[in-house]
């Protein structure tokens, strides 16, 4: 099958089922792309996540620019973004041309609260799945404890929170590793 339809498909299918944005799709794309088809490894994965939550945007998109762009260029972006970005906005365009006919609806209003904890629990998975493939441990788990106090208690801004941690990273990094003479 010819690479650029099969990861359109892919993508469309992720996006077209996955409810609760960009951090709910994350282990079906990690499924789909690093464990199933392979077309990515594990590490370039965890770092195309690092760069996609990096970067200005929605997570889905990103990462899927970013999985296209590893997978072949520019025109590998583009078809793996479509398919990221069409199912929600046909879904969305439906909604709005319908949503004031059943808004008031008991029923659906009760799907809706039904789906919330749900969408918790699949953003609460690639939350662990992340933390293991960034080898956090007992030794480094307080680095994303207080990231997330400081946010969240402090209503600290997460880009200055980015930016700390990487050039705290790279310091380690640079106080860590020894010096190489040339």
């Amino acid at each position: 099958m010819n690479i650029y339809f099969e990861a359109f498909g892919l993508f469309s299918k992720i996006g077209l089922f996955t409810i609760g944005g960009g951090y709910a799709m994350v282990p079906l794309i990690e499924e789909e792309i690093v464990d199933k088809r392979k077309w990515i490894a594990k590490d370039d994965f965890i770092d195309l996540l690092a760069i996609s939550q990096s970067t200005p945007g929605i997570l889905a998109v990103n990462i899927s620019i970013f999985i296209g762009y590893k997978l072949r260029g520019i025109r590998g972006s583009i078809v793996t973004t479509l398919g990221t970005i069409l199912p929600s906005f046909f879904i969305i365009l439906a909604i709005a041309l319908f949503f004031h006919n059943f808004k008031d609806n008991v029923i659906v209003e009760r799907i809706f609260k039904g789906i919330r904890p749900a969408v918790v629990a699949l953003i609460a998975a690639p939350t662990f799945s992340m933390a293991k493939s960034a080898k956090v441990n007992r030794y480094n788990i307080w680095i994303p404890v207080v990231s997330a106090l400081v946010i969240w208690l402090l209503n600290f801004s997460p880009i200055w929170v980015i930016i700390i941690a990487g050039v705290g990273g790279y310091l380690y990094g640079r106080l860590r590793r020894p010096k190489v003479e040339s």
